[in-house]
């Protein structure tokens, strides 16, 4: 995994979905000095050729780019080749959080998503974009604010379940939160007590994509990972992650 300097939540959460099924390496992009969020996120687009060769001569069976920010700056297609020109080059399935959620959304043939996101408007907005111009239907976007400001690494649970409830989503929605350094396991339960919802997070669509490349095919999780076992049977979840 390759995650942002402070980001507080992918390794925690990736770590709990994997349980004893996979082992975590994780190496953090360099620190940016620049000012402009834009010119941050772009170094983090930029220095992922390099971050990819981090890991020398470490045996993996995947690698991700476990920061979600940077990739809507990209358009979806753009976003594709250069996870497929890095699998070319590192003789590893290299994906995007970007592209690992499409490919997460494609297997589940979910088609229409509310597009919950914790960016700045403007992030946000390139985000809708993002997935629209990959296919996907945007029927809602809610938008998340911190007490201090809009930051992901900042939201609580308390005040991502606060704010989604009060956007009022249909009982029967898709949700796609968007973005690793988000709280998002401890709102699943919660935010699908006493409705038909499907939350998809960023975190779970990563497990999924990392999971699957690693046992050689498709596997399917709990919607509510415990501690050691995340993986299921189609049977025992309906098909839904």
């Amino acid at each position: 995994m390759i995650v942002a300097p402070e980001n507080p939540s992918a390794e925690p959460e990736l770590t709990r979905l994997f349980g004893s099924r996979a082992d975590m390496y994780v190496t953090r992009l360099p620190i940016s000095p620049l000012p402009a969020l834009t010119d941050r996120l772009e170094s983090y687009n930029a220095a992922l050729p390099a971050m990819a060769r981090a890991f020398g001569g470490l045996r993996l069976d995947a690698l991700v780019m476990a920061c979600t920010e940077p990739r809507y700056l990209l358009g979806p297609d753009e976003d594709r080749a250069q996870c497929m020109e890095l699998t070319a080059a590192t003789k590893l399935p290299v994906a995007s959080a970007t592209m690992a959620t499409r490919e997460a959304l494609d297997h589940l043939g979910v088609s229409e998503i509310v597009l919950v996101s914790p960016y700045e408007p403007w992030v946000t907005e390139l985000a809708e974009r993002f997935w629209k111009t990959a296919g996907v239907t945007v029927t809602q976007v809610v938008q998340i604010r911190a007490s201090d400001g809009y930051s992901s690494y900042a939201v609580t649970p308390e005040e991502l379940i606060a704010q989604v409830e009060s956007a009022e989503p249909p009982e029967d929605a898709a949700l796609l939160f968007t973005g690793t350094g988000l709280p998002t396991l401890p709102v699943l339960g919660p935010l699908t007590t006493g409705n038909e919802r499907r939350l998809l997070t960023t975190n779970l669509c990563v497990a999924w994509w990392s999971l699957s490349r690693a046992f050689g095919r498709q596997v399917t999780f709990s919607p509510l990972p415990h501690r050691r076992t995340v993986v299921r049977r189609v049977a025992h979840t309906g098909g839904r992650a």
